[in-house]
């Protein structure tokens, strides 16, 4: 294979949603509080999604070193795993992505405040601990926390704040339905790598209550999206509902997982999983731009 096309598998592209999907609901919810900002918007999905592909990269490097990512992994292949790319290599450009998103995040300092730098500073770093430091978060059954924290309360919450400069209870209960529907994508990956997870000293939490757990949560967490569109289209009116749609395909999405069996299969589940966050973003931004 080319170079380009590795580096791009390497992204993972279709982890993107969970970056995009954030950022369109906050930037909804400001248009309908009448504080939409374009220039803020981009600045923040920009450091989004740079944010999401330099954690990808960080975490090929890491789990490439670790030895965690195997020959007997049923995902996709991972570049530095397969020796596609030298760890150095991914490495440097990890940091590099990872730089780049807390340069473009400067650019909200001047709608928000400085104390932004802060939560910039807190993603860039946590993208890396994710799987690297002394305390993993995805060693140590914290990766959930982290994506419902980051791709949801921080994500939506701070773009929503840098619009309209201040912040709701709705709209940070917006930000946990996105969080927890995002981290289905992960519970996905938990559930298909158990085996090679347990094996390697991954202690996710479906490793730690197996994947009868994992079930239940992914449920659980598309059963709560749907709870928090039902709440806001009570708030703002019924074109919300537009947010349900991907809800019930997540949840028959969640029906099928325990039939998973090999990589085609759990290829089909992420993807699924993906489009699920993608249509909640768009669908549940467009009935609240409508609402």
């Amino acid at each position: 294979m080319s170079s380009f096309p590795v580096w791009l598998e390497a992204t993972r592209p279709k982890t993107l949603p969970a970056a995009v999907a954030p950022v369109l609901l906050g930037s909804a919810a400001a248009f309908g509080a009448g504080g939409f900002h374009p220039g803020a918007a981009a600045i923040c999905l920009g450091f989004a999604l740079l944010v999401q592909i330099g954690t990808n990269l960080a975490n090929d490097y890491l789990d490439g070193i670790r030895g965690s990512d195997t020959e007997a992994r049923i995902g996709p292949r991972r570049a530095v795993a397969s020796g596609l790319v030298e760890a150095r290599t991914m490495k440097t450009a990890a940091i590099a992505v990872l730089a780049a998103a807390f340069c473009l995040g400067l650019g909200l300092v001047p709608f928000g405040g400085w104390w932004l730098l802060a939560v910039g500073a807190a993603s860039v770093a946590s993208a890396w601990l994710y799987t690297g430091g002394p305390y993993p978060l995805a060693y140590n059954g914290l990766g959930d926390l982290f994506v419902v924290l980051f791709f949801g309360f921080v994500a939506v919450g701070c773009t929503y704040y840098v619009q309209v400069g201040g912040i709701n209870a709705e709209v940070l209960l917006i930000g946990l339905g996105c969080g927890l529907l995002v981290n289905n994508i992960l519970v996905v990956n938990n559930y298909r790598d158990v085996d090679e997870d347990r094996r390697a000293g991954k202690r996710t939490l479906v490793v730690r209550f197996g994947r009868r757990w994992g079930r239940l949560q992914y449920l659980l967490s598309a059963l709560w999206a749907g709870a928090v569109v039902v709440r806001i289209a009570a708030v703002v009116g019924w074109p919300a509902l537009l947010g349900l749609p991907p809800v019930a395909y997540a949840l028959w999405l969640s029906a099928r997982l325990p039939q998973a069996r090999g990589a085609e299969d759990y290829l089909a589940a992420l993807k699924g999983s993906s489009l699920a966050v993608a249509g909640y973003g768009l669908f549940f931004s467009v009935g609240i731009l409508l609402a």
